[in-house]
C-alpha cells in the first residue's frame, strides 16, 4: 500500500455503514417469580398431600383389604384399622414398614403388634355376648398400652378404653402421641397393669397385649358379667403362648367363667411393678 492512500476506517463504523437487521419478535419477559395473584392460582388448584407415601390412607386401605382376604371379616373392626395411622406410632425409620403385617420395635424392649393380630383379637372381643347385644364395645380395659396404637382402634370400637402402661417412658409417649392425633374417650394410666384399675371397673372387655403363666385375678374380677376378656397366655405344657378367651357368664345356675383356647400368638411377657 502506497504510503499516501489513506487507510480503511475499521471501528467505529459510521451509521451509513450499518446494515439493520430484521427485528427479532418480542419474546415473552423471564420471571424468576410469579405474580402473587399468579402463584395464588396456583396454590388453589394444588391439593396438600397426605400421607408420606407408603403411610397414606390408600396404603392403609390396602392393608385393611389384605387382612380381609386373609380371613378378618368384622367389618367395623377393618373400617377402624383403616381409620388409624399406624405410621404415627412408629419411629419415622419405620413408617415404610407400619402398613405390613409385621410387628415392630417401639423401644424399652416392647412391640407394635402386628395388625392382624389387633384386628383377630378385637373381632373376638366384639363377638361377646355382651358386645353383640349392645352392637359395641362398653367400657373397655386395656392391659399394655405401648405406643398407643390398640388404643386408638379400641377408642372407634369402644365407648370409653381404659389403658394401662407400666413404663413411664412409653406411657408418655402415648399420652403425647393420643393426644396430638385427638383420640377422644381415652384414660391413660402409668400403672401396674397386673392389677387392673379397679376405679373405673367393671369392664365390659378386657384385652391385654402381654401373657404370662395365668390370668391375674384382678382382671377377672373387673371384668362385668357378660363381658369378654382376650389375653395371651402360657399354652398348655408351658410351649409357646395362645390366645385365650374367657367370658363372664350369668344365667340360672348363677355367675361362672368359661374359658376357650385359640390360636398361637406370640407377645412380649407379663410383669408386675412399674417403672
Amino acid at each position: 500500500m502506497n504510503a499516501g492512500t489513506p487507510k480503511p476506517r475499521r471501528f467505529p463504523l459510521g451509521l451509513e455503514q450499518v446494515q439493520a437487521k430484521p427485528s427479532a419478535p418480542a419474546r415473552e419477559l423471564l420471571r424468576p417469580q410469579a405474580h402473587l395473584h399468579m402463584a395464588a392460582a396456583d396454590a388453589a388448584r394444588l391439593q396438600a398431600p397426605q400421607g408420606l407415601g407408603l403411610d397414606s390412607a390408600g396404603v392403609r386401605q390396602r392393608m385393611v383389604q389384605r387382612l380381609q382376604r386373609e380371613g378378618l371379616r368384622d367389618e367395623r373392626v377393618l373400617q377402624a384399622l383403616a381409620d388409624v395411622p399406624r405410621h404415627e406410632f412408629v419411629d419415622s425409620a419405620l413408617a415404610i414398614q407400619a402398613y405390613e403385617d409385621t410387628s415392630l420395635p417401639i423401644g424399652h424392649g416392647q412391640t407394635i403388634s402386628k395388625p392382624s393380630v389387633v384386628g383377630r383379637m378385637l373381632a373376638l372381643l366384639l363377638a361377646g355376648e355382651g358386645a353383640r347385644q349392645q352392637g359395641r364395645l362398653g367400657r373397655v380395659l386395656e392391659i399394655g398400652t405401648g405406643c398407643g396404637y390398640q388404643a386408638a382402634v379400641l377408642a372407634r370400637l369402644a365407648r370409653q378404653v381404659v389403658s394401662i402402661e407400666r413404663l413411664k417412658p412409653l406411657h408418655d409417649k402415648a399420652v403425647d402421641t393420643l393426644a396430638r392425633l385427638q383420640v377422644p374417650g381415652l384414660k391413660l394410666i402409668h400403672g401396674d397393669g397386673r392389677l387392673g384399675d379397679a376405679g373405673s371397673a367393671p369392664y365390659d372387655a378386657i384385652i391385654a397385649a402381654a401373657g404370662g403363666e395365668d390370668l391375674p385375678p384382678a382382671w377377672l374380677a373387673q371384668l362385668a358379667p357378660g363381658g369378654r376378656l382376650v389375653a395371651p397366655m402360657q399354652a398348655p405344657g408351658g410351649k409357646g403362648q395362645v390366645l385365650v378367651v374367657v367370658d363372664h357368664v350369668r344365667d340360672a345356675s348363677g355367675q361362672r367363667f368359661v374359658r376357650t383356647q385359640h390360636e398361637a400368638v406370640l407377645f412380649v411377657p407379663l410383669k408386675s411393678g412399674v417403672m
